[in-house]
């Protein structure tokens, strides 16, 4: 059984940086892609990044775009998202997912980090 876990969430002030990880452990761990998602107080969750496990594809959403980095380390299990030049409207819980399909849909990944909450302060 695969688990997700995130980490690297708190709080930043606006034009500050985080890095995000998402963990994931269990023997047969290979996904085809891997995203992020992220969820504001009051919103519907939406897409933010995703990448494919062996690294080829990467694609953003336009409002993190040049601002985010996500990448992965396979031999670790490792996905990260490296967030820069921070937003209040960055705030939200963010979650990481891993997938059996290239989308940019939830409902492709069928495998859920429990959040990490990002905080961004103007």
């Amino acid at each position: 059984q695969v688990q997700l876990v995130e980490s690297g969430g708190g709080l930043v002030q606006a034009g500050g940086s985080l890095r995000l990880s998402c963990a994931a452990s269990g023997r047969t761990f290979s996904p085809y892609a891997m995203g992020w998602f992220r969820q504001a107080p009051g919103k519907e969750r939406e897409f933010v990044a995703r990448i494919t496990w062996g690294g080829g594809s990467i694609y953003y959403a336009d409002s993190v775009k040049d601002r985010f980095t996500i990448s992965r380390d396979s031999a670790k299990k490792t996905m990260f998202l490296q967030m820069s030049r921070l937003k209040p409207e960055d705030t939200a819980v963010y979650y990481c997912a891993a997938g059996r399909y290239l989308s940019n849909r939830s409902n492709a990944f069928d495998t859920w980090g429990q959040g990490t909450l990002v905080t961004v302060s103007s």
